[in-house]
């Protein structure tokens, strides 16, 4: 037992210092990205219910650092501001496979191919979905230009940089990055090098698995990457990684709940036809048509760096650097409360309302500015953890309120006794 716990610790720490250099780097670009890519600003280029909507959503999402609970409440947003649904679908479908922070830790463990592959691959199936979902959409949409932004414009850009990629993005996926790579060492120490070429040895049969496996399960897009490398090298083909590392990140049950009674059992059927199909579809292809080694010759028996230039100093700061962000990022999210605008009058009244289905600062940001749009009432303060929204305004109209919460995807839980 004392063996099997120091080799899972050691293989946890390989994992983390391979991740951790891409992570950091793939965070950068991702504050980058947001505070200089407004959402109000894209809707007007995925309001038209044609392909060119469809194929500017897919090009919009894959670069986002968006996990799929994180890019419903977004998604959902540019669908009620004017997006059509289909440039909406396409969204929901490319954003979670992939990312920058994703792209470069796919490039740090699996290697190049599979780094341009996914992105390729989220850009096709987000056109898929989007294009399939307009020819069975018969709404008719005219333009809109509600503000979706929510930024606090008295910060500097940079600050709003450092607040979103250092904490912000990384409080929404520290829990489930830490949670992939625990469960990589541990499929890394348990299960034997030749299980699934002794045991599972047909590509289709492993892609059927790992769907099944997937599709009800939340892992993000970045989280999947060490398991995909560590199945890699228990023998699984590189086709049914690709269908893990597809549909992991985006579907699970809370996300097709969310889509089904926001947009419609249409839409949720269209959304799962294309990741389904478009998983299997891209998985024979990976495994019939290219060589395995084209996929897998990086993994070299299971030493995740042996092929990088980095110095092994480097990586292990890295590590050391995002863990401490990370305990920051708890430390913020659970014991530093953040403080309420002091906005009301002797006119105003504050309310607190249970809102369940919050995950992340992602879905704060959509609560908050759709909320905010209701005449009269401004948001106090939203604390996620706790579920919990705190308003402010004359004549709060509740039915609004829940209306507004409901087709967001949340569940309004009433008012809370103060």
């Amino acid at each position: 037992m004392i063996s099997y716990i120091k080799a899972y610790i050691i293989e946890f720490i390989n994992l983390c210092n391979e991740m951790s250099p891409y992570l950091l780097l793939g965070f950068i670009f991702a504050g980058i990205l947001h505070v200089y890519i407004k959402k109000e600003k894209t809707v007007k280029y995925l309001g038209k219910k044609n392909l060119r909507s469809v194929i500017n959503a897919a090009l919009i999402g894959i670069p986002l650092p968006l996990c799929s609970c994180g890019v419903i409440p977004t998604g959902v947003s540019f669908s009620k501001n004017g997006a059509a649904k289909g440039a909406s679908v396409s969204f929901l479908i490319s954003t979670p496979q992939t990312g920058v922070d994703s792209i470069l830790v796919t490039y740090s463990m699996l290697g190049l191919p599979f780094a341009v592959v996914r992105p390729i691959i989220a850009f096709f199936t987000g056109i898929f979905g989007g294009g399939l979902t307009n020819m069975v959409d018969r709404t008719k949409y005219s333009k809109k230009t509600t503000e979706l932004s929510n930024e606090n414009q008295s910060q500097t850009k940079f600050k709003r940089f450092l607040n979103y990629a250092f904490v912000e993005f990384l409080q929404d996926i520290s829990k489930w990055l830490l949670i992939g790579l625990a469960l990589a060492a541990l499929i890394s120490v348990v299960i034997p090098d030749d299980f699934f070429t002794t045991y599972i040895n047909s590509p289709l049969i492993n892609m059927l698995i790992v769907l099944a496996a997937s599709i009800p399960l939340y892992v993000c897009a970045t989280g999947s990457v060490p398991i995909a490398a560590v199945l890699l090298m228990k023998g699984l083909s590189p086709g049914a990684a690709l269908v893990f590392l597809m549909a992991g990140p985006a579907t699970n049950i809370a996300t097709m709940t969310v889509i089904g009674n926001s947009m419609g059992r249409k839409t949720l059927i269209t959304y799962l036809t294309s990741i389904i199909g478009g998983a299997i579809f891209f998985g024979l292809i990976i495994d019939y048509l290219f060589p395995i080694d084209f996929f897998t010759s990086f993994i070299i028996s299971g030493d995740h760096s042996g092929n990088h230039i980095l110095p092994h100093w480097f990586m292990i700061t890295s590590s050391i650097v995002l863990g401490l962000l990370i305990i920051n990022g708890y430390i913020r999210k659970y014991f530093i409360k953040p403080k309420s605008l002091n906005t009301t009058t002797d006119n105003m009244k504050t309310i607190k309302i249970k809102v369940t289905g919050m995950t992340c600062n992602h879905c704060k940001m959509s609560v908050e500015t759709n909320l905010k749009k209701i005449n009269g009432l401004n948001i106090i303060n939203t604390d996620v953890s706790a579920e919990e929204v705190e308003i402010t305004g004359e004549d709060v109209d509740l039915k609004k309120v829940e209306e507004t919460v409901k087709g967001l995807g949340y569940e309004y839980k009433g008012v809370i006794n103060l």
